[in-house]
């Protein structure tokens, strides 16, 4: 009985060391350097922070905000400045100079340890990661450092968990943020014929562009039911609904996907296609690769 009695004593003194070690670590401050620039087009402030740490490898975040974002710190700044980025996710404060649009310095970061029970209770575990290094509870602030740069809130987590997309992890939650990924965009890709993209997806449509818009222009073009790699491919080809319509006045009614992608890789235009045309009616889209390769083995000879 005694025996039990201290074996249940440990074991709960074990668990309080380890919670607090946790929530010790998470409100403990971290340091820094940081640079800045100011942009000239949009007045944003560009700050990139690195964090220092004791083991190998850096961890820098850089990211564009509007001054007034940055508590303290004008738009066009110039001198010794001080300045701090307020997040659900922990406060940094930064101090340094600005001398020609351009700022460096050394900046404070402290997390805000009862965010992580916020996210925790929207199903996003901050103390857990697919790429665990040595110092886990380090990993917590080091989270919790990128979610208040890069705006992680929990409304954020409420949208996202909204839009029924399945399960998603803290990693998923700092893609969403970087990349402008709400359940208003998942909702709208859904709906376009697209249930089952993942956040992986989510950001590709993101940094190509594609849109329901974008979409919905391609289906009535005729490409209804494609795969999203096949837009993917069309967005890194610039393939537009004026270019589909120029080739379909040229008699290319029935393209694959691919074979549209072909007029663009072999900078095949209007003008091509007819003086081909004018040797051969029946010309394909084979056909018209192998001339235009042909045309420029000849130029390089």
């Amino acid at each position: 009985m005694r025996k039990h009695a201290i074996f249940s004593l440990f074991s709960l003194l074990f668990i309080i060391i380890v919670i607090g070690k946790v929530v010790i670590v998470a409100q403990a401050p971290m340091s820094g350097t940081w640079t800045s620039s100011t942009d000239q087009k949009d007045g944003k402030i560009n700050l990139n922070l690195e964090l220092k740490r004791n083991g190998s490898g850096r961890h820098q975040v850089g990211q564009s905000y509007d001054s007034n974002e940055l508590q303290g710190l004008s738009a066009n700044p110039n001198g010794k400045v001080s300045f701090r980025l307020v997040r659900e996710a922990g406060t940094i404060q930064c101090d340094g100079e600005f001398v020609n649009g351009r700022g460096s310095g050394t900046f404070t970061f402290t997390p805000n340890s009862g965010f992580v029970d916020a996210m925790r209770s929207r199903g996003f575990d901050f103390t857990t990661s697919k790429n665990k290094r040595s110092n886990e509870e380090s990993d917590v602030s080091e989270r919790l450092f990128t979610a208040a740069t890069v705006g992680v809130t929990t409304a954020l987590a409420d949208d996202l968990n909204s839009a029924n997309f399945g399960k998603l992890d803290v990693d998923d939650l700092f893609k969403a943020a970087i990349f402008k990924v709400d359940g208003k965009f998942m909702a709208e890709m859904k709906a376009t014929g697209f249930p089952n993209l993942g956040m992986e997806e989510l950001v590709k449509a993101r940094i190509f562009k594609i849109d329901a818009d974008y979409v919905g222009q391609m289906q009535q073009m005729g490409f209804e039911g494609q795969d999203f790699e096949s837009l993917v491919k069309f967005r890194i080809f610039k393939v537009t609904p004026d270019l589909i319509a120029s080739l379909k006045s040229e008699g290319f009614n029935n393209l694959s996907p691919e074979e549209v992608v072909k007029f663009r890789i072999f900078n095949i235009d209007t003008d091509f296609i007819r003086k081909a045309k004018a040797e051969d009616p029946n010309v394909t889209v084979e056909d018209l690769v192998r001339m235009k390769i042909g045309v420029h083995k000849r130029g390089d000879n």
